[in-house]
């Protein structure tokens, strides 16, 4: 009972797939920090660039709106355009600004989870809609967390913004002694040590948001080990059917493997051990090749198939275990049994010859060069 209920307690880091899964379906590690913290810095920016050019276009709109035009007092319908022009110049005035806050917000979550497009967040979840778990999401330690996060932002943009007003309080209250030029830009300069302070503050719970979302987000996927376990069967197929699949494979493999026996020059057996089937083609081949090999039961396929399709079988077992333990399928014989396999496919080839046309028969080879090291009998004593 421990066992299946330690089965049931999700312990298990998210697997690659199960993250994939959750992103597709829109579940990614989220900080409404992060894009805050981004859009704030944006506007700053903007204003820190553009606050020359703002400021001289609205001076201008608004000495226009103020300037005295006999028109507009004796005609009042020409009132409404001459508001709608120069709130439109306002407008694009600010529109630089704007586009520059609509940027910051579209692609900072692309700072945590980079480029996603999943609709799958966007579909109807009838679960939303059910009062109880909407109570439970409401009194959820999530939620919990996200209140004491709501405060401690608050408390920290809050210290921050009281530490600029108590670090600038003589400068603020002398603002009224001086000229207004001079004070206009002492309490633009003010404004931006406050900003700055403010921006300090929410860097700090940027810092902490988000390596807790990242966290949070990996705790909400991590698995039970029978899901890791259920996992690794879908993807990897289940042991039973994988081991069906490579007896399938290695039976192809067979039949493949045994239907180019025909195709040989020569059989080389142990003589009931081993079977090896060698080919060699002049024109195309650098050396002899082994086409199947096998031993025991398979030995006695080849041998038969040998047998039924005319194709020589020579008894030679030093070379018929040299060429089984070191020749691969399809692949040219090893360097070493070069001259020995060169006295077998004479031998084979004489004894076509002698087939077909009669003659003296060819006494097969007796004394084959087969390097000890090569022999695994030999090896082994």
């Amino acid at each position: 009972m421990a066992e299946d209920s330690s089965d049931l307690e999700k312990t298990e880091q998210p697997s690659q797939r199960r993250l994939d899964q959750a992103r597709e379906e829109g579940q990614v590690a989220r900080s409404r920090e992060l894009s805050t913290f981004a859009v704030l810095l944006a506007g700053g920016a903007g204003v820190w660039l553009m606050g020359g050019y703002w400021s001289n276009r609205l001076l201008g709109i608004l000495q226009e709106g103020l300037t005295w035009d006999a028109a507009l007092a004796f005609h009042s319908d020409l009132l409404v355009p001459r508001l709608y022009k120069l709130t439109f110049e306002a407008f694009l005035a600010f529109l630089p600004l704007l586009g520059l806050l609509l940027v910051a917000a579209v692609f900072s979550p692309l700072l945590l989870n980079g480029w996603m497009l999943s609709f799958k967040a966007l579909q109807p979840n009838m679960e939303r809609l059910d009062p109880i778990s909407g109570l439970k999401r409401l009194f959820s330690v999530h939620s919990w967390v996200e209140l004491g996060k709501s405060i401690a932002k608050a408390l920290v943009v809050a210290v921050a913004g009281a530490w600029a007003l108590w670090h600038h309080k003589d400068a603020m209250l002398g603002l009224a002694a001086q000229p207004v030029t001079v004070a206009t830009a002492q309490m633009g300069q003010l404004l931006w040590d406050g900003f700055f302070a403010i921006m300090g503050g929410m860097l700090l719970i940027v810092a902490v948001d988000v390596p807790f979302q990242l966290w949070e987000h990996a705790k909400r996927l991590r698995m039970t080990r029978e899901e890791v376990r259920q996992e690794s069967k879908e993807t990897e197929g289940d042991p039973q059917v994988r081991a069906r699949i490579r007896g399938m494979q290695r039976e192809m493999a067979r039949r493949r493997m045994m239907s180019k026996v025909q195709t040989a020059d020569v059989v080389v057996t142990n003589p009931t051990h081993y079977a090896v089937a060698l080919r060699y083609q002049e024109q195309s081949m650098r050396a002899p090749i082994v086409v199947a090999k096998g031993t025991h039961l398979l030995a006695e396929r080849i041998r038969a198939l040998a047998q039924e399709h005319q194709v020589p079988i020579l008894e030679a077992p030093p070379l018929a275990r040299a060429l089984y333990k070191h020749a691969e399928l399809d692949q040219l014989i090893p360097e070493q049994l070069y001259v020995a396999v060169a006295e077998v496919l004479a031998y084979a080839y004489q004894l076509r010859r002698y087939e077909v046309g009669g003659g003296t028969a060819p006494a097969a080879p007796q004394h084959l060069v087969v390097p000890p090291e090569l022999d695994p009998e030999t090896r082994h004593h």
